[in-house]
């Protein structure tokens, strides 16, 4: 009889201890939104897209994105669901639990399939989400006196000058930036400093159809007249 009145309450403590053990959902939410990092195998740089310190990054061009990137549009690396989604784009792939995210580069090529006359030259350049940007893509870039071969990720800002003339910033795969000046779509020079050695670089450029190749110092850049005027 002992034993019989006993039994209840060593099946309570039982499933006390049962349901103590069981996961709680908010651990398991803080778990999962413990950030993937990104890995050097996916060629990512700068620090946050579309922002500074946001968790995605921009990739460059490696063995494993190589088949991802598009000429219309940016690869991004996610560390999360969330994070991808928010960026509007279309996740194209997963590697090591990173979403790899395709945002289409805006409005650089805004204008090339259009009927009608062109809008007024006053009209107001819509700017890319999250950024300052009237449009963002990827574009070829060299270093150290390499053919531009790499990928880097490149935004305008038109209309930037006083006079009219427009600014393209480049992303370059070590985080920093290197700020590209136009005049319409001519380019006329490039940042210096310094502090990385620019300061006493040559700056030179080719154009080849719609495109120019400008060779600054040991840089090289591949820069699109779409993406300096829109189209």
């Amino acid at each position: 009889m002992r034993l019989t009145r006993t039994a209840a309450p060593i099946a309570l403590v039982l499933a006390l201890a049962a349901c103590g053990q069981a996961d709680d959902p908010a651990d398991t939410a803080a778990a999962e939104s413990v950030a993937v990092s990104i890995p050097e195998s996916l060629a990512p740089f700068g620090d946050g897209y579309p922002k500074s310190g946001d968790p995605c990054r921009t990739l460059g061009e490696s063995a494993a994105t190589s088949n991802y990137l598009d000429d219309s549009a940016m690869l991004v690396g996610c560390p999360d669901e969330a994070s991808a989604e928010a960026l509007g784009g279309k996740v194209v792939g997963n590697v090591d639990g990173v979403r790899l995210v395709s945002v289409p580069m805006g409005d650089a090529n805004a204008g090339m399939e259009m009927n009608g006359p062109p809008p007024p030259v006053d009209s107001v350049d819509a700017k890319v989400a999250g950024t300052d940007y009237n449009a963002t893509a990827q574009i070829r870039c060299g270093f150290k006196n390499a053919s531009p071969t790499q990928t880097c990720a490149a935004g305008v800002k038109r209309n930037w000058g006083d006079d009219g003339s427009n600014l393209v910033e480049v992303t370059k795969p070590d985080g920093r930036k290197r700020a590209l000046f136009f005049d319409g779509t001519k380019p006329t020079g490039a940042d210096s400093a310094q502090s990385d050695g620019s300061a006493g670089w040559d700056f030179a450029f080719t154009r080849s159809g719609d495109e120019v190749t400008i060779k600054f110092g040991p840089e090289t850049y591949v820069v699109v007249d779409a993406l300096v005027e829109g189209g």
